[in-house]
Parts: C-alpha cells; structure tokens; sequence
C-alpha cells in the first residue's frame, strides 16, 4: 500500500516520543545503567534489524504487508475464499496474528537454540522504551518470515496487516516501558492489553518468572494458557531485571550481536 511505511513510521515515532516523555515524568524504577549507553545499543540493534529484513527481501518474500497484497491477487488463504464482513475478517485477522506472535514466544524460551537468539532480548539490565526494540537480528528475520508464512495460510487484508503490526509495535513499546501506573488503572488495563507492570515481571532474572506472561499485545493468552504471573516474588522495586550477566556487558552492542554464539 502507498502509505503503508510512513503510516508505521509515524505511528512508531509518535508512540516512541510520547512513551519516552512519559518515562520521565513517572519512572516506575531507578535504572541501572547509563542511559545513553543502552540507548545508543537498543536503537543500534533497531536499525540493523530493520536493514536486515528489507535486504532480505529483496531476495525472498519476507515483509508481511506484500505477502498479504500478493496472496490477495493470487487468492491464497483462508479469507480470501470467505465472504465474511470486512470488520469481521479485520477482527479475526488481528486475533490470530496475536495469539501467533504469542505462541511464538512461548517458543523461543522452550526451544534451546531459539532461546540463544531471544536472550539478547532479555539480557538488557533495565526496561524501558528501547528494551523493546531490543532483538537479535537473526531473530527478526526468522520471525518476519514466520509472518509471511501465516499471511499466507490465512489471506488477510493487507489493511489487517499493517493495522496489527501498528498495534503490535505500540502495545510492546508500552508495556515496556518505565513506566508508573495508577494500580487501579493497571488492574484494568490488563484485563484486556499487557501492561508494564505485567510484562516486567516476564523480565526477571528468576527462571519461573521470566518463563510466563509471554503476551506483547492481548493478555488474554496468559490467562488461557496458565502462563500469567500477577507480580514478581520480590516485587517490582526488588526484582532483578535481566539473565545472569549483571554487569555492563549488555550495554554493548556487538556483544549483544555475539551472544547467541558464545558457549
């Protein structure tokens, strides 16, 4: 679609933006680290993240919203052969794209060799806006092309694409960002989308912790699944954030890009 980029671009700059203020104005913890180290890391792994993906598909089909226009014109996919309202088809298109991005989570901490790529996620000492920017390339890459894959199987609209991978890219800026909530209001809100609150405690360092509350955008899945830890054993002010590498190390970006190959 003509507007597709810079309607994403906008959408992500503006959240970025407004989140990162946010952050300022009512920190939910001190962090530990420089922040213009981690930064300058978490905003390096986006940009060789976003190069990765498009030069990829310049050889193979790996962006979603293309994937959604070709299946369309070819009449692949589940919704291309239904005649359902296009509110419905929208609905259930982002429905399951979520739970996808959900069970492909679970995933990457069940499976050792996934789990060497989504640590670099996980590695971060703190948790703020950019920690969700923060992923392994490889792990980008491999996920686009599980997208694509999905597009496929199931023909959404591209409209539906580019409205979740929108929805997906701000729920997971705001559930991590440092960010203080009013706990009425968090007890609200994730009845319906993940908070901070709930996805940090997906950030600690105790195993049992950090291997639950794999939503980015719904929190419904947790609560399905038996996934769904309400708050972290030694609370939000004293829990660990991040694996075993408490030191600066994670602050560095190319050792960030060599971490899924160390022993």
């Amino acid at each position: 679609m003509e507007y597709e980029v810079a309607a994403r671009l906008g959408a992500f700059l503006g959240v970025f933006a407004l989140l990162a203020g946010l952050e300022r104005l009512a920190p939910r913890r001190s962090l530990v680290e420089p922040q213009p180290r981690r930064w300058l890391t978490n905003l390096g792994l986006v940009l060789i993240d976003t190069l990765t993906v498009r030069a990829l598909a310049l050889v193979l089909p790996i962006l979603a919203v293309a994937a959604a226009v070709d299946a369309g014109q070819l009449g692949f996919g589940l919704f291309n052969h239904l005649d359902w309202p296009v509110w419905l088809e929208l609905g259930l298109a982002v429905l399951i794209l979520d739970f996808a991005i959900w069970l492909q989570h679970l995933i990457t901490h069940k499976v050792p060799l996934f789990w060497r790529f989504h640590r670099v996620h996980h590695a971060d000492r703190d948790f703020d806006v950019t920690t969700a920017l923060r992923f392994h390339p490889v792990e980008i890459a491999a996920s686009a092309m599980l997208k694509v894959g999905l597009v496929y199987f199931l023909g959404p609209s591209a409209l539906a694409v580019i409205l979740f991978e929108i929805l997906l890219n701000a729920t997971a800026m705001f559930n991590h960002a440092n960010l203080r909530l009013p706990l009425w209001l968090d007890r609200v809100v994730r009845l319906v989308l993940v908070t901070p609150d709930m996805h940090r405690v997906h950030h600690s360092a105790r195993r049992e912790e950090h291997d639950s509350n794999f939503g980015f955008s719904l929190s419904v899945w947790d609560r399905i699944f038996c996934t769904y830890v309400a708050q972290p054993l030694a609370g939000h002010d004293g829990m660990t954030v991040g694996l075993e590498w408490q030191d600066d190390r994670p602050t560095r970006l190319g050792w960030a890009l060599w971490l899924p190959f160390r022993r």
